[in-house]
């Protein structure tokens, strides 16, 4: 018989949102919605078609985060290009959700891009999201040497993109989409540096909302759409074909299949988490609850009280804490 104690809880927990994030990383790294990503984002591609976009500027198949639970049936369909991880002997290892190589149309050249997709699910992770989306973007410049340029051969560094997608943005924030960008300040003077010199890295920050909120059209609503646990199989179908007009290939149609059924999974253990820590709570404030009263009524301290209630000594200092901030 299978005991489920605390940590066989917790994994289970932890798997269950694993797979959920994986989903979605895969979902996002299907070339069409790249390319909704990126014209809506990116300003390279304001102007581009998106079915140009998907076919002829997305290089190779994207390097996601987690091996694909899904069979590739479709190489054609990704991208393979840089890696999605960035090791460094002094400063660890940085794995990218979605990481590719894009080239963009540029006064009739092409440029070559680099670009990093982020699925966020918390905005608040105790830092601004923002300072690191700039050390990604940093991290992928620094990373081009040895491989786009060596020595003082700077005029070949790539210029880089971070896409933060914010799933749980704060009130503030939800159905913006904010960019960051190296840019001229003329201190004295006015001269004119050309805007490929420094304009190598941008940072855009993407909120959703819900429909609720205003602005809740675009790339807003595709992604809210597609990454809402909540929106069932049937909406995400009918969104994605007729708003979007993003064919609902086989493995599409399996990974969104995938999604829903994992989405439902971590609503149904985020309603049993809620009711374990609403009940952990009750029990914490009814100790805290007879502390006192033992301390009112006999005159003891809070240690007495403590012995008095049998409570074991690993709790002790927690609950002489909350009895000091209460």
């Amino acid at each position: 018989m299978e005991i489920n104690t605390p940590i066989a809880e917790d994994i289970r927990v932890t798997d269950q949102n694993s797979q959920y994030d994986a989903a979605c990383r895969r979902l996002l790294s299907d070339k069409t919605i790249l390319a909704w990503i990126m014209k809506s984002c990116l300003a390279e591609y304001r102007d581009c078609d998106i079915k140009e976009i998907a076919e002829k500027y997305i290089e190779g198949t994207p390097q996601v985060h987690e091996v694909p639970v899904m069979p590739d049936e479709t190489n054609a369909a990704k991208i393979r290009g840089v890696s999605n991880v960035d090791a460094s002997r002094t400063e660890g290892t940085v794995i990218y959700d979605i990481r590719f190589l894009a080239v963009a149309p540029s006064n009739g050249e092409l440029i070559q891009l680099i670009v990093n997709v982020e699925a966020q699910g918390q905005f608040y992770v105790g830092y601004p999201l923002i300072m690191r989306a700039i050390y990604y973007c940093s991290r992928m410049i620094s990373a081009q040497y040895g491989t786009e340029f060596v020595h003082e051969e700077y005029q070949n560094i790539k210029k880089v993109y971070s896409v933060f997608i914010c799933m749980d943005p704060p009130k503030n924030r939800r159905n913006s989409i904010t960019r960051y960008r190296l840019t001229e300040e003329n201190l004295v003077g006015n001269v004119k540096e050309p805007v490929r010199h420094y304009d190598l890295m941008t940072m855009v920050m993407v909120c959703l909302g819900g429909a609720d909120g205003e602005n809740y059209d675009g790339i807003l609503k595709l992604l809210d759409v597609l990454l809402s646990p909540k929106a069932g199989e049937a909406e995400k179908r009918q969104v994605l074909q007729e708003e979007f007009d993003i064919p609902m290939t086989e493995i599409l149609e399996a990974e969104v299949h995938q999604m829903c059924n994992l989405s439902q999974g971590v609503m149904d253990l985020g309603r049993a988490e809620g009711m374990a820590q609403g009940m952990e709570k009750g029990m914490v404030e009814g100790l805290l609850a007879s502390i006192r009263a033992l301390m009112s009524s006999m005159g003891w301290s809070a240690e007495q009280a403590m012995e008095a209630l049998k409570l074991p000594e690993t709790d002790r200092l927690k609950y002489t804490d909350l009895l000091q901030k209460q």
